[in-house]
């Protein structure tokens, strides 16, 4: 069996994410290990899977919490410098800390987060096969389809296409210093120019937690992509429990669930709004902020008008009792509500969630609000349209028979096992990764 590594933002949705896969895996004999700062290692909780640290010296512990609250919270222009600053540091401590890293812990093979350069950079460097995995919105382009983070609706018209290409470089202005920490580490591992995360992906397994169904129409995607839904534990894989319950919803009223995620769960403002709204509509209503919120402004919620207030729930039994998810668009939540045909109303703050808005009223599965400018009467209404027209859920219905399809985590380890050529017996890649280019094994010859 094989010795994965694995390279993801430290982010919570990225890391859980990778944990599913990364359990998959073990279950199938193969050994894991992450690799990062030492803070992200307080993600893990399984035992099968092991953690290195990386980058004392400019990440040292105690230092990962404020780079997050700078992505959950960056505020004007300045703040998102910061935040893409951050991010080129990270990507730039990694390309320098991974290798002898690797080279030390024998790794054969690695699972790279798309939204983590480091990773395809460094496996290449070093003649490590690797995936590629879209833990959010795949950040593969394709003329005519916006980026993820971009709120415009698809229209195949030359002057959709026109914003695209003037988005796009607005976005690759924006995120320019992480594009100069790419080129730099890419020249300095003797790479082939490149400068943004799309090109940094595998060119032998890519997999996807999104679905065809749910993207805008894809034309141009690699015969090695594949869309297999929600990463999440297999049965045989739980995740260690965490005392979440269902509580008891009453039959005669609507319910609603509320769930700004694990980055945003701290805006106690837009939660009071949503729970004005609710109120507005007598629906229901169960409240997880993930751990954002104290206990004084969980009282503050209860005292609003929600019947609920959590900070964790389980997500997808709660979505399989839900009339309606009000939600910041994290692929984890979309994903999940399409499984149970859950209607969803949208308040994208960031990252890739006003791209995951715009699919979502692409594909006629719900509606959506600005999340700083929209009132308790506009998101009252737009719940009332989403809790009265059966179209919401009706036009559910193909996505989530695709999403049943999908194969999810079991699929994604086959798949990933087949293009490295791991299933059948071990690899040690490492062993050559000093060998010139040209005398390095192929991924065929390791199966």
């Amino acid at each position: 069996m094989a010795h994965f590594g694995v390279v993801a933002p430290a982010f919570y949705s990225h890391y859980n994410a990778m944990a599913a896969l990364s359990a998959e895996l073990a279950a199938r004999g193969h050994r894991i290990t992450f690799l990062h700062q030492q803070d992200a290692g307080a993600y893990l909780k399984d035992p099968r899977l092991g953690f290195h640290a990386v980058g004392r010296d400019t990440h040292p512990a105690g230092t990962l919490a404020a780079s997050i609250e700078r992505a959950a919270n960056p505020g004007g222009p300045l703040g998102l410098r910061r935040v893409i600053q951050d991010m080129a540091r990270t990507t730039d401590m990694l390309c320098r800390e991974l290798p002898p890293a690797i080279e030390a812990l024998g790794i054969d093979a690695l699972l790279c987060d798309q939204m983590e350069a480091a990773g395809g950079l460094v496996a290449e460097s070093m003649g490590l096969p690797f995936a590629s995995v879209a833990n959010a919105l795949p950040v593969n382009r394709e003329p005519g389809i916006p980026l993820p983070v971009m709120p415009f609706d698809y229209e195949d018209s030359e002057r959709a296409r026109h914003m695209v290409e003037g988005s796009t470089r607005v976005y690759d202005w924006l995120m320019a210093p992480h594009a100069e920490a790419i080129a730099a580490q890419a020249r300095r591992l003797g790479l082939r120019p490149r400068s943004a995360m799309h090109e940094c992906l595998s060119p032998l397994v890519q997999v996807s937690q999104t679905t065809s169904s749910f993207d805008f129409p894809r034309k141009e995607l690699p015969p090695h992509f594949h869309h297999v839904g929600p990463l999440r534990f297999s049965q045989g894989t739980p995740p260690p429990g965490d005392g979440r319950r269902m509580p008891d919803v009453a039959p005669d009223r609507p319910f609603v669930f509320a769930s700004l995620g694990t980055l945003q769960g701290g805006r106690f403002g837009l939660f009071k709004r949503i729970v004005q709204a609710c109120r507005k509509q007598g629906v229901q209503l169960l409240v997880a902020h993930c751990g954002g919120l104290d206990e004084r402004q969980a009282q503050a919620l209860r005292a609003a008008g929600a019947d609920w207030v959590v900070a964790f729930a389980p997500q997808a039994e709660v979505l399989a009792r839900a009339d309606v998810v009000i939600s910041h668009a994290g692929s984890n939540t979309v994903m999940d509500a399409i499984a149970a045909s859950t209607p969803i109303l949208a308040l994208p703050i960031a990252f890739d969630q006003p791209g995951a808005a715009a699919r979502i009223r692409h594909a006629g599965i719900g509606l959506s609000a600005s999340p700083r400018f929209a009132s308790p009467a506009q998101m009252a209404r737009l719940l009332r349209r989403l809790l009265d027209e059966p179209g919401f859920a009706q036009r559910m219905a193909p996505l989530a028979a695709d999403l049943a399809r999908a194969g999810g985590t079991p699929r994604a380890a086959s798949l990933i096992e087949d293009a490295l050529g791991l299933r059948h017996r071990p690899v040690h890649a490492h062993a050559h990764a000093g060998l010139p280019a040209d005398t390095q094994p192929s991924v065929a010859s390791l199966g």
